[in-house]
């Protein structure tokens, strides 16, 4: 009997490093807006305008950021790729002993790794070179739109749990349950990413909470102190 093939996650990393951070950043940013502004002594009416307008625009930024980021390493692979493509048009037995040297360091014998090479360049010169000498592969390939729109899409929902948590609590609870729930929140998503990504649940947890609990605690600091300043 065949043993199953192992269930690899790699083409998984693009639009997942996108959604965690953009879940992350939701959580963190509007949860330590909110008990910041909180701790200012805000009524909730103004908390939960800043909260909202916290939630809009980092929704908004998140998307763009990671647009013109990726659109930015998208546009280096394109030209990456032209460059490969008029290289291969030009000096095709240059580009064959590049790509056997290549194996060859990987450890094939002269012989075979130049085999191998003249196969694969004929099935597909580009995409052995892009794949084998740039580095470029379908699965880890940049992809801008679906990277903006995951950020986006994860930012609004992650920033929405800490505004629903402060919308209904009452005001002289709203800190500490927005800080407990958001914390409790964070650990799930590091599970949840650890799990998709194949790694330790317990670990990332923990990872996430801590430096969430970390920015809602210092943001907690700034409001107390405006609010000293301000008195």
């Amino acid at each position: 009997m065949t043993a199953p093939e192992p269930h690899h996650r790699a083409h998984r990393v693009g639009w997942l490093r996108a959604a965690v951070l953009g879940a992350n950043d939701g959580i963190v940013s509007t949860a330590s807006l909110v008990i910041g502004v909180a701790a200012a002594g805000t009524a909730q009416g103004g908390i939960l305008l800043a909260g909202v307008a916290g939630l809009v625009a980092g929704a908004m930024s998140m998307a763009a950021g990671e647009y013109v980021s990726v659109s930015s390493q998208s546009d280096t692979e394109e030209a990456d790729l032209a460059i490969e493509r008029r290289s291969l048009e030009e000096n095709p037995e240059d580009e064959l002993e590049e790509l056997s040297g290549i194996y060859e360091r990987r450890g094939l014998e002269p012989g075979l790794a130049k085999q191998v090479a003249a196969q694969l360049m004929e099935h597909d010169a580009l995409e052995a070179h892009a794949r084998d000498e740039i580095g470029i592969t379908e699965s880890a390939k940049a992809r801008p739109i679906q990277a903006a729109l995951a950020s986006a899409g994860t930012f609004t929902i992650g920033a929405a749990l800490p505004l629903a948590t402060a919308w209904i609590s009452p005001l002289p609870n709203m800190i500490p349950a927005v800080a407990a729930l958001s914390i409790v929140f964070l650990c799930v998503l590091g599970g949840i990413a650890a799990f998709a990504g194949g790694a330790s649940i317990v670990k990332a947890s923990v990872r996430v909470g801590f430096w969430g609990a970390l920015a809602m605690a210092l943001t907690a600091g700034v409001g107390r102190l405006f609010e000293v300043m301000v008195a």
